[in-house]
């Protein structure tokens, strides 16, 4: 498939080896007479084990490299770390997200450093040895290139990265052979369909780094268990023992909390400055969903705003994560708008969220360390958990 379209279509996959931990230890995860137990540590802790997961989860899934919206105008572009590789989105001349593993064809120098923020550009320059290629990805120019005899421009075009724009995201599939996104989702695209996430906008962004393994945040993520130990600020403007979870299909994890009968979203005093987002039942504008598309997408969904963690693992025990506040359109052009009450609430839930990541981490590094078992209330984790377990086992992504 050419550089020009940006479906590149799902390859068949592989056989893979599970991962490297003992197979008796990721059994005693699962075991079916219980509820089951944590990962055994060396899952938190060992480089072997974070390869394996970068390789299968990360570059085998459909992974979050953030909003579309940030790359809306032709020519923009970002470059973004996933998995055991870099992708350059840009956005074409006719509209198209598409994505390119950012590496240019010359001499393998990476087309733009990752991290950075957007930038617009009318073509795609290599700072190397400046070969050129339009936003289609195909070569254009060889300034200063002393050609030899069989070179032909067309057999250098960009080498495409699959793709794919959902609810206002770049979804991109490094390996190519993941299943389609619609069927990777599953039930999840329906469930947040109300909350139209492709028509908000980003009004706030923080960056953090936690000295934990990236799965800890989306454990600690998976339950309120934890909320009348650290969290007195959310518990005043949403009961913790409150809500279920979902058992739907999709690579995803999650349910929803409700709302303290004051509450009118979650902020410090329970009052929105926003406005309720317009595509809510009564029941969903009283509750707040909390779904983790697996591997790296946290998604909030409340009344008025949607909250996003998009997790980057770093090492094994470090992790990259930003977090993002969007926000409906109408409520960013009001005057004197101001996201803080929404931001400033999470943020120190958050940072108490890291804290408890980060001692986790020691706690697990330690050679004390005995995983322990799941309650009742901790049913997401121990989906979570499972699915990792399960995919250890079978060398590949089950849900």
């Amino acid at each position: 498939m050419n550089s020009r379209n940006p479906g590149v279509p799902a390859t068949p996959r592989a056989q893979r080896p599970p991962a490297p931990l003992p197979r008796d230890e990721l059994a005693a995860v699962l075991e079916p007479g219980g509820s089951g137990c944590m990962l055994p540590a060396a899952a938190y802790t060992n480089d072997d084990v974070l390869a394996w997961e970068r390789e299968q989860f990360f570059d085998r899934a459909w992974v979050c490299a953030g909003r579309s919206g940030d790359l809306a105008a032709a020519g923009a572009r970002r470059a973004v770390r996933v998995g055991n590789d870099r992708a350059l989105l840009v956005r074409g001349d006719d509209g198209t997200l598409r994505a390119f593993y950012n590496v240019c064809r010359h001499r393998g120098h990476e087309l733009m450093a990752c991290g950075g923020p957007a930038v617009t550009r009318g073509a795609i320059h290599c700072p190397y040895h400046a070969w050129t290629y339009d936003l289609a990805g195909d070569l254009t120019a060889t300034p200063r290139f002393n050609a030899p005899p069989s070179f032909d421009r067309t057999d250098h075009g960009l080498v495409p990265m699959r793709v794919e724009e959902w609810r206002g995201f770049a979804m991109v599939n490094p390996s190519g052979d993941a299943p389609a996104l619609s069927v990777y989702l599953g039930a999840f695209d329906e469930l947040l369909a109300p909350w139209e996430p492709e028509r908000l906008v980003v009004a706030a962004s923080h960056e953090y780094v936690l000295q934990a393994n990236w799965k800890l945040p989306i454990e600690n993520y998976q339950e309120c268990y934890h909320c009348a130990a650290i969290h007195p600020e959310l518990c005043v403007v949403s009961p913790p023992d409150s809500g279920d979870n979902y058992t739907l299909p999709g690579m995803w994890v999650g349910g929803a909390m409700a709302l303290a009968d004051h509450a009118q979203t979650m902020s410090l005093d329970g009052q929105s400055r926003g406005v309720v987002l317009p595509g809510l039942s009564a029941e969903q504008a009283r509750t707040v969903l909390y779904v983790g598309v697996f591997p790296n997408l946290l998604l909030s969904a409340h009344p008025d705003y949607v909250m996003t963690h998009r997790i980057e693992p770093v090492s094994p025990t470090e992790t990259w994560v930003e977090c993002q506040w969007l926000f409906d359109p109408a409520a960013i052009s009001r005057e004197g708008f101001d996201p803080a009450y929404a931001v400033d609430f999470w943020d120190i839930t958050n940072r108490q969220d890291w804290d408890a990541c980060e001692g986790v981490q020691r706690g697990v590094s330690s050679r004390g360390y005995r995983p322990g078992p799941f309650g009742l209330q901790e049913d997401a984790v121990q989906q979570f958990v499972h699915l990792v377990a399960r995919s250890y086992l079978a060398g590949d992504l089950v849900a």
